[in-house]
């Protein structure tokens, strides 16, 4: 079994591919900014990801108690205000998005060299 498939490894990984496709995303929205018509698009929520690739709650006992609702199922609705010529990109919330995803992407490449430093110094390999 490698351990860097599993885990914290894997999950900093699956997050890292996830923050580098939002990021493609995003430059893509701001450099159709003044394309007219452009309608600006992100990527699904990282937990709605990776909720999709896991199994959901089950009910293992009939005395167990069923959800009421699916905790993952918070769905954000806004409309998007368009310019005279139809582009909803707005450069101010592109730009915040950019910033929140450079953040989260410094912090899943953080996590995935500490733990690979745990599994370093674990194997006595500290260099």
């Amino acid at each position: 079994m490698d351990p860097t498939r599993t885990g914290p490894i894997a999950l900093a990984e699956s997050r890292m591919r996830w923050l580098d496709a939002r990021q493609r995303v995003l430059a893509q929205n701001i450099a159709n900014a003044d394309t007219p018509g452009y309608r600006p698009s992100d990527m699904r929520p990282f937990a709605e990801t990776l909720a999709a690739a896991q199994p959901g709650l089950r009910l293992t006992h009939a005395r167990h108690l069923a959800p009421s609702h699916d905790p993952r199922a918070r769905q954000e609705r806004r409309t998007v205000e368009r310019s005279m010529d139809g582009n909803g990109v707005a450069l101010d919330r592109e730009a915040l998005r950019v910033a929140d995803t450079e953040t989260a992407h410094a912090l899943a490449v953080g996590l995935h060299r500490r733990y690979l430093g745990l599994f370093r110094t674990a194997l006595g390999r500290n260099t």
